[in-house]
């Protein structure tokens, strides 16, 4: 099944690269892509075997999201934040929802923003929550929202499912990258969700499905963004060396150029370096969930900082096509719009320096007795 869907990813390229213009001008993916994600079964790459999907493990998921990726940078940003609501959805929620979302023909779409919460109040039956959120990737595709909320009466963080007509959106995405991805804010007031319909935001115990979901909803979002960054930052360089075989680019800079040739190969090194570093984490981290135990405070320690690494490493590997592409990065067009997609995606919070920084903590031994909340270092008995 894992390598079926990722060669299923790879036929995609054709119509997601061929369609990146038309995602652009619409905000939002094509309806054609939208209906590849359903029919090659992507949507449900995340979502448990035991309600009929992949549940592919971090080194399989990688090689699916970075096929995408590097075919269109908007949609693979989409697929992994939907196939982590949709994924997540299924294995956490209660039986009563994941009946409804889970019994038709195909796997539900579901979209939302998990970070900065709403509020909720606890009542009979389950919670009423109401707050504005913002960057909903993929919420154009959606029949349901994903929604992170802070309970008023515990603070404890939950995520919450709601359809999406019981939201109003708001059609604000105007950006400089990432610009099919449709990523708009939205607000709910007094929506009444009920309780299987919440799961508790950091929980990695699932209900449904094996080890892959013992990661939790951040650590499975990580995987996502490690693979979309591998596919933007190979398609980067695939695209510059094609321009330097054309005798394209800034003149005198690429194919007759020492210096071009030294700083590609330097490219492709920390490339290459990162993307190993990243597969060694996600490696390992799988290795120790499959024999049955528990991450380390260093293995999520690891899987942070190669996120953050590879993500910076592909900021790099933009910046040097960018300067060496002459006005062919300028002007509309594929190198143009990697450039682009690279300079939004550097700008998540799983990539923060202020993750970098606690990664530093952790490795230094300057964070004795903490362990990682969500993205930052704390005491884990608080």
């Amino acid at each position: 099944m894992a390598d079926d869907l990722a060669e299923r990813a790879r036929g995609l390229h054709g119509i997601l690269d061929g369609q990146a213009e038309d995602s652009e001008r619409l905000g939002r993916l094509t309806d054609d892509i939208d209906a590849a994600f359903h029919e090659r079964g992507l949507y449900g790459m995340w979502v448990p075997r035991c309600l009929g999907g992949a549940e592919l493990d971090p080194l399989s998921s990688l090689e699916v999201v970075e096929a995408v990726s590097y075919a269109q940078p908007s949609a693979g940003w989409v697929l992994m934040a939907v196939g982590l609501s949709i994924g997540t959805a299924g294995s956490y929620l209660g039986d009563d929802a994941v009946g409804e979302l889970f019994g038709g023909e195909r796997f539900p779409v579901i979209a939302g923003q998990g970070t900065r919460p709403g509020t909720a109040r606890a009542r009979d039956g389950g919670l009423d929550i109401g707050g504005s959120w913002g960057f909903a990737s993929g919420i154009r595709h959606a029949g349901y929202i994903h929604t992170a909320v802070a309970v008023e009466e515990t603070g404890e963080p939950r995520i919450c499912v709601v359809p999406v007509g019981r939201a109003t959106l708001i059609d604000n995405w105007d950006v400089l990258g990432l610009v099919a991805t449709g990523s708009i804010d939205y607000t709910m007031d007094e929506v009444f969700v009920p309780g299987p319909w919440s799961h508790p935001m950091l929980t990695e115990e699932p209900v449904r499905g094996g080890d892959l979901y013992r990661l939790g909803i951040i650590q499975i979002a990580m995987i996502g963004h490690s693979g979309w960054a591998l596919g933007v930052g190979r398609r980067i360089l695939d695209e510059l060396a094609a321009m330097a075989r054309r005798k394209a680019g800034r003149p005198g800079q690429l194919a007759g150029s020492e210096h071009f040739q030294i700083g590609f190969a330097q490219a492709e090194a920390g490339f290459r370096a990162a993307a190993a570093f990243a597969r060694e984490a996600w490696g390992g981290a799988w290795d120790t969930l499959a024999a049955g135990g528990s991450l380390s405070v260093r293995e999520r320690t690891l899987l942070r900082l190669a996120l953050a690494h590879l993500t910076w490493t592909v900021h790099d590997v933009a910046q040097f096509a960018y300067r060496n592409g002459g006005t062919t990065a300028l002007r509309s067009g594929t190198l143009q719009r990697l450039v682009r997609d690279v300079q939004a995606g550097t700008q998540h919070i799983t990539s923060a320096h202020g993750v970098i920084r606690a990664c530093g903590q952790e490795l230094a031994g300057l964070a004795p007795g903490k362990d990682w909340r969500f993205l930052d270092l704390a005491d884990p008995t608080r």
